[in-house]
């Protein structure tokens, strides 16, 4: 049997991804009959159906699920020879997906210590709030935020992170807090990202009441680690994600290391096969080195 186009194997791995023709016409810069074409092309070579319409949206059938399984790694080898093949012999190319904020915050922060250490290392970064997919091969780790749901991968909890409230050093002057009770009367931070929120943090330390309105609202952790660190109030955030603020005094946590809750809130995430590169082991290590509570 003749080995299919591979455009149309594309066709197929990113309509199967996105569940969608319309999505991956999108994708890949074609129209939506065109990748429809491929994949009819693509079941008629096969002699199977590969997909059935559920709803609004396309679900594969057991044989396209087998099929996009099997493709998933040939896809990846053919992607990564390319890759060898266009670029310089002597430099791997790195390809890491990030949340927004820990993409910024964290992450960028540290490049230059990355790069010091990896000098042949070539290191790619995207950043948005979407849980990728590996299926097509391009990206080798994924840093993801929330609770650690995901079937089918390798997850690496970051260790060291907790939830605290976080306050410039000018806005602790200018109003001083003893005690939990005392954040009532300040000016606070909402953030919709961390898994602990106000309300948790202050019933968690006996403070009756709760606050039911804020000064500001966010739904980015980096805007309002910002708008802390301008000093227009206090922010209950990852002290991960702000320590480089941290270390540069920027911020500062309003209280001791009691009044932080732990969490697991970002996760290394990648196919356990991607263990085996080199680029990616020597990130991970390089990864470990940085956190807090590494030893």
């Amino acid at each position: 049997m003749r080995i299919p186009p591979v455009k149309a194997i594309i066709a197929f791995e990113s309509v199967a991804r996105t569940k969608s023709v319309s999505r991956a016409s999108e994708e890949l810069g074609l129209t939506a009959s065109a990748v429809s074409h491929q994949i009819s092309n693509l079941e008629e070579a096969l002699g199977q159906a590969l997909f059935f319409r559920q709803g609004r949206g396309l679900v594969l059938t057991p044989v396209g699920e087998r099929y996009l399984r099997d493709v998933t790694g040939v896809l990846a080898d053919l992607n990564r020879a390319t890759e060898r093949a266009s670029s310089p012999a002597n430099i791997e190319i790195l390809r890491v997906h990030s949340s927004p904020s820990f993409g910024l915050m964290w992450l960028l922060p540290r490049l230059e210590s990355f790069q010091a250490d990896n000098g042949d290392i070539q290191l790619n970064l995207s950043c948005s709030y979407e849980d990728i997919s590996f299926t097509s091969g391009y990206y080798d780790v994924d840093i993801r935020h929330g609770y650690a749901h995901w079937r089918d991968v390798e997850v690496k909890t970051l260790r060291g992170e907790t939830i605290a409230p976080l306050a410039s050093p000018a806005y602790l002057e200018k109003h001083p807090i003893a005690t939990p009770a005392d954040l009532l009367a300040q000016r606070l931070i909402f953030s919709e990202t961390p898994l602990v929120q106000w309300q948790q943090w202050l019933a968690r330390f006996s403070v009756a009441g709760g606050r039911k309105t804020f000064d500001f609202t966010f739904d980015r952790s980096y805007m309002s680690l910002e708008t802390a660190a301008l000093g227009l109030g206090v922010a209950l955030e990852s002290t991960l994600l702000a320590s480089v603020m941290i270390d540069k005094g920027a911020l500062v946590p309003v209280f001791d290391d009691a009044y932080a809750i732990e969490v697991g809130s970002h996760h290394l995430v990648y196919p356990q096969q991607n263990a085996d590169l080199p680029r990616v082991a020597r990130f991970l290590a390089w990864m470990e080195r940085q956190l807090p509570n590494s030893g």
